[in-house]
């Protein structure tokens, strides 16, 4: 599974954690799972835009590639993103890998010379049609995601997208979960219908990015570039790389507004090199600040790095994850991740590990309890949370990681209310051996919903864990560990908080 490479003419924003984190999680998931997973993610380091960030910043662009790269994967070791390979493109293997594809095109019959003349966007790095693009009152063309384009005119090589549609539309016809979701897999379909022209793939007004093989002159467009960064991350052109075999991939996660290249332009490169194609595209939404989209000029740009410092990590995590359906477009503010924290977190999962584990601490030696005969009500909850894994594996197999959070914690509001139900403080006195029995099953509640959230929350999951007496080894902490319930017997360590309440700091 892969992220889109990130363009680092910038420093990472919020867009980019959201990215990483939601397949950090799938990658997890799957993982625990007892997949086999690689997981890969990177920089897409050429093209115009890096050239004009450097000179304006005054410093060679190799340079600013090296340094905002370097940011980047900061930020996903910071997110605790468990990748595989973090690729970037100015990799010589990835310019050999490039070069490879290129060729195979050409061998093909599908890239040939001419003159290209048409509205680009540097922002974009995208061409648009005349009838995509408005002129502005300030007398500005711009393309559809409101970017200034201008009028370029070259020589430049050509990619004969036009002859892949029939073959693109029958991709989407026998393969219907190829594109997700529904969504966006209309848009790229009645895209495709509308007809398609060829593509230009080269540029001659740059030379920062890889050579055209036999004409130097000319630099690849970015796209057969940046997208072949999916093969040579798992070896490519070397197809005997013990890592060749997870190709085709399961899924790129990309965002919305580069589905045309990663399911129009992608497969019709793979299909012309004679290379399997992936298996299936999934893209979402944009995260908006409060309503408003993330802008530079509006100065409501996130820092992911600030977010984790105020906020916790894990606690970041679980809100993007858990606020917005993955897929849709989804708001952030201060208050709702507040509420996030200190009502799902501290108040009913927090909790309810808290005063059941405080419980078999103080009142029967941090000792976990022989469960007596269940009862109707300790076998509905127990059902319930056997349930879980399910549901989730059914949600994550199509992406849909906000369901996944959402079974689990309808399972963690159930056993709030049958804990508050049983009422075991109660039971110490009038009935020891069912206050054990409930202590019991609450403490297995909590260990499958502890084992189902590692993917979104590594650190307090695992945390959670070691506080019931888990062992820190793959096999007890696994989804196929779910299987057998928690032994009774074994003595737990002392307890400790795992989700503090967000206080707001005083002024000082």
């Amino acid at each position: 599974m892969t992220t889109a490479i990130a363009y680092p003419n910038g420093i990472p924003h919020i867009g980019h954690a959201y990215e990483a984190i939601a397949t950090d999680a799938l990658a997890r998931f799957q993982r625990l799972n007892g997949k086999d997973v690689f997981f890969l993610t990177g920089t897409d380091e050429h093209g115009l835009k890096m050239v004009q960030t450097a000179e304006a910043e005054g410093m060679g662009v190799a340079e600013l590639a090296a340094r905002n790269a370097g940011r980047f994967k900061e930020m996903d070791e910071r997110l605790k993103v468990s990748f595989d390979r973090f690729i970037r493109t100015t990799e010589p293997d990835h310019h050999r890998s490039v070069q490879v594809v290129w060729d195979r095109m050409q061998q093909n019959g599908d890239i040939y010379i001419d003159t290209y003349s048409g509205w680009y966007s540097v922002r974009d790095e995208a061409y648009y049609a005349e009838e995509e693009t408005v002129l502005g009152d300030d007398n500005v063309r711009r393309g559809p995601q409101g970017s200034p384009v201008e009028w370029v005119e070259e020589k430049s090589y050509f990619f004969k997208l036009s002859a892949y549609q029939d073959r693109l539309l029958q991709l989407y016809e026998s393969q219907p979960d190829f594109i997700g979701p529904d969504s966006r897999r209309n848009e790229v379909i009645s895209f495709v219908k509308s007809g398609l022209k060829d593509l230009s793939i080269s540029r001659t007004t740059f030379d920062w990015g890889v050579k055209v093989p036999n004409d130097p002159e000319h630099v690849m467009y970015v796209w057969v570039d940046a997208l072949t960064n999916y093969i040579t991350g798992v070896g490519f052109p070397d197809e005997s790389d013990p890592n060749w075999r997870y190709w085709p991939a399961d899924v790129h996660v990309i965002g919305k507004d580069i589905i045309r290249f990663h399911a129009v332009y992608w497969p019709a490169f793979l299909m012309s090199a004679g290379i399997p194609v992936q298996k299936r595209v999934y893209a979402h939404g944009f995260l908006f600040s409060r309503g408003e989209k993330m802008s530079k000029s509006v100065g409501n740009v996130v820092d992911p790095f600030n977010l984790a410092d105020q906020y916790g990590v894990d606690q970041m995590r679980y809100f993007f994850l858990r606020e917005v359906p993955f897929g849709q477009d989804g708001n952030y503010s201060h208050e709702a991740i507040v509420a996030r924290i200190n009502a799902d977190l501290a108040n009913d999962l927090g909790n309810l590990a808290q005063r059941s584990l405080s419980m078999i601490a103080k009142q029967l030696g941090g000792v976990l309890p022989e469960p007596g005969e269940f009862t109707d009500n300790d076998k509905a909850i127990l059902t319930l949370a056997d349930a879980m894994l399910e549901t989730s594996r059914t949600a994550m197999g199509t992406q849909q990681i906000h369901l996944w959070l959402n079974a689990v914690w309808a399972v963690v509001a159930e056993a709030n209310r049958y804990f508050a139900g049983e009422a075991p403080w109660a039971l110490a006195k009038t009935d020891p051996d069912r206050q054990k029995t409930v202590l019991y099953v609450t403490a297995e509640v909590v260990r499958q919903v502890a084992i189902l959230t590692q993917p979104v929350m590594p650190d307090a999951s695992s945390k959670l864990l070691d506080s019931l007496g888990i062992p820190d080894d793959k096999e007890a902490r696994n989804f196929a560990a779910l299987a057998a319930r928690i032994k009774a017997g074994t003595t737990l360590p002392p307890p400790v908080g795992v989700f503090p309440r967000y206080v707001e700091p005083k002024p000082d």
